[in-house]
């Protein structure tokens, strides 16, 4: 009974972390429109999820482990999610969020292609038809025209790429660097590169006091989030809870819907669920392999 509890929570420690992260996206993209400074406001979001972080890494005593930020394979995932964020945020300006949201959730399926290139892993053919659905819905959400991909697109997919070259790297981070403490190695370099950005290629424009507090909820509604998916996997088997990852696609739709009246038509809705289907197949494929292997 406790075994099954604790799945449940898993499930909705996920769906809440997922739902954390499109708030604190929606507010990040509001904001964004309403200052007209991306970068000054991804520097925001950034150093205040920097500081909820510190504040977590003090708080749960995984200070004495601090060293470990200055792992070089800590430095350089820090610095893929550096990338990824400054990406996805010209993505989120540029395109409805659920297309943002879709298409960078092919990250899971590179990160499939990358493990079989780089450690010669066999995919099989049923891994591989279902990696090619959930490209072929990305193109779908992505809609090129003549003249080849938006900007906005283009962006969304070098999220992707950045994202799954992060996963990679976190698979060789020592298990006894504390999670917090790798978060916040990253919230540190995102907030001294997006500083230094801003600095260089944006004039600062002072925040109204309403801007401030909603990046002060932004940066601690993410951090949230990051904490719900960390009890997620702590208290529940990955099998259990990765396939509810994909509600990140609900929410966004919900969010688009409510806050910016954005509806995807219906090659973007095929796409979608091209990319959630493919994925959570992908998972049901991979745990039966795994339960064969055992067996």
């Amino acid at each position: 009974m406790t075994s099954v509890r604790s799945h449940w929570f898993g499930i909705a420690a996920i769906v809440l972390a997922t739902g954390l992260f499109i708030v604190s996206d929606s507010l990040m993209k509001l904001t964004a429109q309403a200052l007209q400074q991306p970068l000054q406001v991804l520097f925001m979001r950034c150093f205040f999820g920097f500081i909820c972080s510190a504040v977590l890494v003090l708080v749960m005593g995984q200070w004495r482990e601090i060293g470990g930020a200055f792992d070089w394979r800590v430095l350089l995932r820090a610095s893929s999610e550096a990338a990824s964020t400054f990406f996805y945020m010209t993505a989120l300006a540029n395109m409805p969020i659920a297309d943002a949201i879709a298409i960078g959730q092919t990250a899971p399926l590179l990160v499939i292609i990358a493990v079989a290139v780089i450690f010669r892993e066999r995919i099989g053919a049923i891994r591989l038809v279902l990696v090619c659905a959930g490209f072929l819905g990305a193109v779908l959400v992505a809609q090129p025209t003549g003249a080849g991909l938006s900007p906005a697109a283009i962006y969304a997919f070098l999220t992707a790429m950045t994202v799954a070259m992060r996963d990679l790297l976190t698979r060789g981070v020592p298990s006894s660097i504390p999670t917090f403490v790798v978060l916040s190695a990253s919230g540190f370099i995102l907030s001294l590169t997006t500083g230094a950005a801003t600095l260089a290629l944006q004039p600062w424009l002072p925040p109204s006091p309403v801007q401030w507090l909603t990046m002060i909820a932004s940066g601690l509604i993410v951090t949230l989030g990051q904490m719900a998916i960390f009890l997620a996997y702590r208290r529940a088997p990955a099998s259990i809870v990765a396939p509810y990852y994909y509600s990140f696609t609900v929410w966004a739709v919900t969010a688009g819907f409510v806050i910016w009246r954005e509806v995807p038509n219906s090659l973007a809705v095929i796409g979608m669920a091209l990319i959630v289907g493919s994925g959570l197949a992908l998972l049901f494929v991979r745990s039966r392999q795994v339960q064969e292997a055992v067996a």
